[in-house]
């Protein structure tokens, strides 16, 4: 495991060691008289397995982990400057060190408000590790469903903005990149939040840095993401494009929305296990009767917004929110037109038919996910 591998101390590492080690990486590095570490655009910078152990206390202060390993809190040593150090938790012996530069450069080149920045990394015999910038307000899954208050604490407007931040980021992640990036695990806790509450999307570009299979849902056909926000076609063995993240996206909108979580297997009595309704499917009953009071109520709790504006906002996030978990990939809008609906840009109403049809039945609906049909945003890019 690779907390026991970092369990022991090393020697307290010197500066003339670090700096060094910084210049090796190509000189792309210098501590600045900001106290910040001043990384050359596109190029992040190199630290040795020793250098890490030194920024994070032999990783005393473990701030979490996920399906790439653990994170933790460090300081980039002579500094002020807080990082998390995200120690890869994978095989990549099969894997050679330009595979992994190649797409570290592709990450390193990034540049996006609303994306977590990357400074640097770590490639060593026993350490594969990335560091990123430190995000003090943690993640929207912990503001949403693990703080006192059900999330009410953050209102209906710092949640909109977080939906319309995070939308802008994967908008850029698969259409303003040199090379389009498709995240595949686009969900509440991978979405950070800065000091100002701006959302900021982590863990873009690592589904080409790491072995999957041990950490993420492998049903028929084996796939990629996080079960109750991965779509369809990733279970299903069908090819997968940057429309599983907007599918993603929608069920990460439901949750906004709903300020709970919405995954669980879908009962015939359509409830989870806490014994209440399957959200996205309770949000569609209420959009197709016209009845959006419970669901604004809701999403407007503790807001200043409660007044017409607001009601709009709620009724653009509910339709956006159910185009983009359509069944089909086609049928989902892109990420620009996510944007410019939530926006008010451009007009959205609710879809005619139940995005959830195909659960309507004892087996899901047998459909291509590649077939010739004319959609609403088959044009879209």
């Amino acid at each position: 495991m690779v907390e026991t591998r970092i369990a022991t101390p090393p020697a307290p590492i010197n500066m003339a060691t670090a700096t060094t080690a910084m210049a090796t990486a190509g000189k792309n590095s210098s501590i600045s008289s900001y106290g910040a570490v001043d990384v050359v655009k596109n190029r992040p910078v190199r630290f040795s397995s020793l250098q890490l152990q030194e920024f994070t206390n032999n990783y005393a202060d473990k701030l979490g982990a996920g399906g790439f390993g653990v994170v933790y809190r460090g300081q980039i040593q002579y500094t002020t400057q807080p990082v998390a150090v995200k120690v890869l938790d994978t095989d990549m012996g099969r894997r050679a060190e330009e595979q992994f530069m190649a797409e570290i450069g592709t990450i390193g080149r990034t540049s996006h408000v609303n994306l977590v920045r990357l400074y640097g990394f770590c490639f060593d015999a026993e350490l594969k590790a990335l560091v990123y910038e430190f995000m003090p307000n943690g993640s929207l899954d912990h503001h949403l469903f693990h703080s006192d208050g059900d999330g009410d604490h953050l209102s209906f407007e710092q949640l909109y903005e977080v939906a319309v931040g995070t939308a802008k980021a994967v908008r850029y992640l698969h259409d303003e990149c040199e090379r389009r990036i498709i995240h595949y695990d686009i969900k509440p806790g991978n979405v950070l939040l800065d000091e100002s509450f701006r959302p900021k999307v982590a863990d873009f570009g690592l589904a080409r840095l790491c072995e999957r299979e041990r950490t993420h849902m492998t049903i028929t056909g084996g796939g990629r993401g996080t079960p109750g926000y991965a779509a369809p076609e990733l279970w299903m063995g069908a090819p997968a494009t940057h429309k599983c993240d907007v599918y993603s996206y929608g069920m990460l909108l439901f949750e906004i929305l709903g300020r709970r979580r919405n995954y669980a297997a879908v009962a015939a009595d359509e409830t989870d296990s806490g014994g209440e309704p399957w959200y996205p499917r309770w949000v569609w009953q209420r959009m197709e009767r016209g009845e959006t009071d419970a669901v604004a109520a809701r999403a407007l709790a503790g807001g200043k917004e409660e007044g017409k504006e607001g009601r709009k906002k709620v009724e653009r996030m509910c339709a956006v929110a159910l185009w983009c978990v359509q069944y089909r990939p086609d049928d989902r809008p892109s990420m620009s037109g996510v944007v410019r609906m939530l926006e008010g840009d451009e007009d959205v109403a609710a879809p005619a038919v139940s995005p959830f049809v195909h659960l309507d039945s004892d087996q899901l609906v047998s459909q291509t996910f590649t077939a010739d049909t004319t959609t609403t945003f088959g044009s879209t890019t």
